[in-house]
């Protein structure tokens, strides 16, 4: 995407150093647009875990630089199989909840298998990582291209009147390399000259709505409105909300999905006034070997530093400030789960289909066999 006429992706490798990954930090974002190197294995690690790069997809193509740089520190001492394996273990480890860091780094131990010659070992998996950034990018285009027409649908029921869109969490090409999932339809409907306006969650504790959603609407000129997490519920009571996109960390093959916490508060309220509520992703974020997505989806919990202080900007620095009592403790559960039942659809780069079974399973036959 275009940030001030430069077309940047959220992770990119350095053109004239290939031992270096490149990201946009997404924890210094919207105050401060600034570009990190990561450069090792510890790097892409400490990364992932402070969201420093987030988002199902980008996490996953994190660690598939991650498993490049790997190869990148193996000497003539190395155990090449054990060092491989451990680095893949660690990244893995740091983010539990999202499919697509492990299916990332799973899908490039494949691509590695047999291979010795550590030169070779490195080339097959730095062009993996980039095939996946491409894949990617692709998917998520593709995503915008099938949820493009209930926007288009909308608007001529309307006569012509801006489309409410109501998302939460950031799920948009900060998050997916580029386009995102959420916002490419968005932004095909933009450049199609569909009038469109989106209704921002904050999404505490971290704030990505109102930091990173916010912010790349701002820089690709998409109408929005940034709202508190609890008034989505009130908007669709009064007719204010039109659809409900949300993204996906892992979906099961039921069509349950956890994405970022009071995802599923929305789902209710979109149920109970007859809104539809989509969950859009690219088909690495299913997990097609979970059946119940409440009892099998492990949810992330976090640092309670996160829920007690919120960080902003004043007098040219970013700060945090404490909101509750010193001695309060707080829980800090990073996503919830939504039962298929609450969702009308799934929206991914092979099409839509409703959140059940047998609808997933017309879409991804190859995955079921």
């Amino acid at each position: 995407m275009l940030i001030d006429g430069k077309n940047y992706q959220s992770i990119w490798l350095n053109e004239n150093d290939k031992s270096k990954v490149m990201v946009i930090d997404q924890r210094r974002l919207p105050f401060f647009f600034e570009i990190k190197e990561l450069c090792s294995v510890e790097d892409v690690y400490n990364a992932i875990r402070d969201m420093t790069v987030r988002g199902a997809p980008l996490i996953g193509a994190a660690g598939a630089f991650g498993i490049y740089l790997a190869t990148l520190e193996i000497t003539h001492r190395t155990n090449v199989s054990s060092h491989i394996s451990n680095a893949a273990e660690y990244l893995v480890s740091c983010r539990p909840t999202a499919i697509n860091l492990s299916w990332a780094i799973n899908h490039s131990l494949r691509r590695l298998s047999g291979i010795t010659d550590p030169e070779m070992l490195s080339d097959r998996a730095m062009n993996t990582a980039l095939e996946i950034c491409e894949t990617e990018k692709d998917n998520c285009r593709r995503i915008g291209e099938h949820g493009l027409p209930l926007i288009r649908e909308i608007s001529e029921k309307k006569g012509g009147k801006p489309v409410n869109i109501l998302t939460h969490c950031n799920a948009g090409w900060l998050a997916c390399i580029d386009y995102g999932t959420v916002t490419a339809p968005v932004y095909l409907a933009l450049e199609k000259g569909i009038p469109v306006h989106v209704w921002v969650d904050e999404t505490r504790p971290l704030n990505q709505g109102a930091r990173l959603t916010a912010w790349e609407f701002g820089k690709q000129g998409v109408p929005h409105t940034l709202i508190v997490d609890n008034a989505g519920g009130h908007l669709m009571q009064k007719g204010m909300v039109d659809l409900v996109f949300a993204g996906c960390d892992r979906a099961t093959r039921k069509g349950d999905i956890a994405n970022k916490i009071g995802t599923y508060l929305k789902a209710i309220a979109a149920f109970d006034n007859n809104v539809p509520f989509y969950s859009l992703m690219p088909s690495t974020s299913i997990d097609f070997s979970l059946y119940d997505g409440l009892k099998e989806i492990v949810v992330e919990e976090r640092d309670q530093e996160e829920v007690t202080s919120v960080t902003g900007y004043a007098d040219g620095v970013i700060k945090s400030v404490r909101i509750c009592p010193v001695d309060t403790m707080a829980g800090n559960w990073g996503f919830d789960i939504t039962p298929a039942r609450l969702v009308t659809g799934l929206i991914t780069e092979k099409g839509i289909c409703r959140a059940d079974e047998e609808s997933i399973k017309k879409l991804f036959s190859e995955k079921f066999k």
